[in-house]
């Protein structure tokens, strides 16, 4: 049987979050379905406070999430979903994401990500193998190779 994956990332700030990660894999944030927030709104089922405004929009304050452009709206998609929590990241990582990077510039991209506020931690290589060991803006770990 095959499952779609969605992965969630803690974020103290998911909104701004999702616009980091869209930019860096290329994808887009999913738009918010301004009528579906009207009906909700209207029927009682969501309060206003439950949105805030992002980008000039209305957005649910429970998060944002992002996938590739080709596949929103579309059922069963691969994304990642960045939830709001109260504390700011304090360990290491278990999970991180990898960017394969298939030819790309690694310094390069590096470098553009470091000006957009990733930080870099490490170099790390095993066999012919090398990457790059870097922290988003909140500081989630994940590697270009």
């Amino acid at each position: 049987m095959a499952f779609a994956i969605q992965i969630t990332i803690d974020s103290t700030n998911p909104h701004a979050q999702a616009d980091w990660w869209a930019e860096t894999l290329d994808w887009i944030v999913e738009p918010t379905d301004q009528a579906f927030v009207d009906r909700m709104l209207e029927a009682g089922y969501a309060r206003p406070d439950e949105l805030l405004q992002h980008g000039g929009t209305r957005v649910w304050k429970a998060g944002a999430a992002i996938c590739r452009a080709e596949d929103v709206g579309r059922k069963g998609r691969q994304r990642i979903l960045f939830q709001p929590v109260p504390e700011a990241k304090s360990t290491k990582n278990r999970v991180h994401v990898d960017i394969n990077l298939d030819g790309e510039d690694k310094d390069a991209l590096r470098a553009s990500l470091e000006a957009r506020s990733a930080r870099f931690i490490h170099a790390g290589s095993q066999g012919p193998h090398t990457w790059y060991t870097m922290a988003d803006p909140e500081g989630n770990e994940f590697c270009l190779g």
